[in-house]
């Protein structure tokens, strides 16, 4: 099982990356109030018929044929349930794929949520033809990183040039510290 939710979500990107997407969504949200912290991630790939959407949360179950068994999701998913939280994924064909799953803040066996601002990092960086769209939200406070906004500024810079992928992990160093004042999740 994974250590930490953020290489969860790294997994689940890459699914969305394998299944063609241009755009993928990706948000945390933290909520002391609700006791609650929320992962969304969202994605305009391939989708899934029905009967993929049933067996994509089977551990055995997996659309490539490097590897037979395809176990982010339901680790994913496994994760969220054990801290009486919820999961929950819909899909279209030609559309994409929503996943979301609610964790519960506090509950003893959450897992720590990791380093999302590497994740975030190694996703835009290794995978420069990708738009992604980032927001971190805690108690309210919300930031996002939406790389079309970079792109329009820095033209032809590609988003892993040193000085841009240094840009970006400043970016959401300082912009989580903002909004969450360091707080450790």
């Amino acid at each position: 099982m994974m250590t930490e939710i953020s290489l969860n979500v790294l997994d689940i990107a890459n699914n969305s990356i394998r299944a063609g997407a241009g755009l993928i969504e990706i948000t945390v949200q933290i909520q002391r109030d609700r006791d609650a912290l929320t992962i969304i991630i969202t994605d305009d790939g391939c989708g899934m018929t029905p009967e993929q959407l049933k067996s994509v949360e089977d551990p055995f179950f997996t659309t490539r044929t490097t590897r037979r068994i395809g176990l982010g999701v339901p680790f994913f998913k496994m994760a969220a349930l054990s801290t009486e939280g919820s999961f929950k994924i819909d899909s279209t064909p030609g559309s994409g794929t929503t996943i979301t799953a609610v964790f519960g803040l506090t509950h003893i066996d959450r897992m720590p949520l990791g380093d999302m601002n590497s994740t975030i990092h190694t996703l835009i960086t290794l995978n420069t033809h990708i738009d992604f769209l980032y927001t971190y939200s805690f108690d309210g406070n919300q930031f996002t990183l939406d790389t079309r906004e970079f792109r329009q500024v820095l033209g032809d810079v590609p988003l892993n040039s040193p000085e841009v992928s240094a840009y970006i992990k400043e970016y959401l160093t300082e912009n989580q510290n903002e909004a969450d004042g360091g707080y450790h999740i």
